[in-house]
């Protein structure tokens, strides 16, 4: 595989506007990790600016927390220190400042979180990445997929995937392929399918089929890993379908690497995003 055009940073003139400014919505009090994987993650996979918007009160904490390159959005919280449906406001101001939109690592399952992330789903007019938590609050409502017509690209692991489409899981699992093509067009949206082989659906029934990681990468914070690295590809200006296929070959070549460095029983998420310049760098450019 060879990495596409605009991520080959070619134009020694090039600044950091030029390669996109990604929003991460994420985080709550006993899941602030997940926000800065994705945010450092987002960084490594070529982002020129990342602001995590997290609710407000984790701020000072996760200053300490998070890489010096990062930015932060303190944002409206409820009386359980997560994002409140209020947030959703802020947001709205702010669009214009960022090119994708993350959405669900951390969240927790707070109902009027969840109410929040489905109001971003429904308004937000920039390419989003909707993973975790933001898809435990779609599966309630299905529906407002058709409620904006702008690029979404989820990403759910075979359980996740099973509340969205009301199967089990071993259903899932035995029709890999199926489901995320049948899913990917009746809904309009991007679908990555994570597991062993993970599957990559456009709406217009393409299909990819990664084969780089293992099973090492079956550790806390690996998703929320990819999650940066799909929305750090959006933000410069890949494709949907380009983002998912990359981001999934990147997130696993980096995995391998990460695994022969620490093995697969000691690798952890942030072993990942170390390796993640190695895997780039051993990914001829178109």
């Amino acid at each position: 595989m060879r990495l596409p055009t605009p991520l080959s940073r070619r134009n020694p003139q090039a600044y950091k506007n030029q390669f996109g400014h990604v929003l991460i919505l994420a985080g709550s009090p006993h899941m602030l990790g997940a926000a800065a994987l994705s945010g450092l993650a987002a960084m490594r996979a070529g982002a020129g600016l990342v602001t995590l918007g997290i609710p407000t009160g984790l701020n000072l904490i996760i200053q300490k927390k998070i890489s010096p390159v990062l930015m932060t959005l303190p944002l409206a919280q409820t009386r359980q220190g997560t994002i409140s449906l209020s947030a959703h406001r802020q947001c709205e101001r702010l669009w214009k400042n960022f090119q994708s939109v993350a959405i669900g690592p951390g969240l927790s399952s707070d109902n009027e979180t969840a109410q929040f992330i489905r109001m971003i789903i429904v308004s937000c007019p920039l390419p989003l990445v909707v993973d975790a938590d933001g898809l435990n609050a779609l599966s309630k409502d299905i529906n407002i997929l058709k409620k904006n017509t702008t690029t979404k690209i989820l990403t759910p692991h075979p359980g996740e995937m099973a509340r969205l489409m009301g199967l089990s899981k071993a259903v899932i699992e035995k029709n890999r392929v199926k489901a995320a093509k049948q899913f990917a067009k009746e809904h309009r949206v991007v679908l990555l399918l994570k597991g062993h082989r993970t599957i990559v659906a456009s709406p217009e029934g393409e299909v990819y089929q990664n084969k780089t990681g293992n099973a090492g990468m079956a550790t806390a914070g690996s998703g929320d890993v990819l999650t940066g690295m799909i929305a750090a590809f959006l933000a410069q200006g890949l494709s949907a379908f380009e983002a998912a296929k990359f981001g999934a070959h990147l997130h696993g070549k980096a995995g391998d690497l990460a695994a022969k460095d620490k093995t697969k029983l000691a690798m952890i998420a942030t072993d990942i995003i170390d390796c993640i310049p190695r895997a780039i760098r051993l990914t001829k450019a178109a």
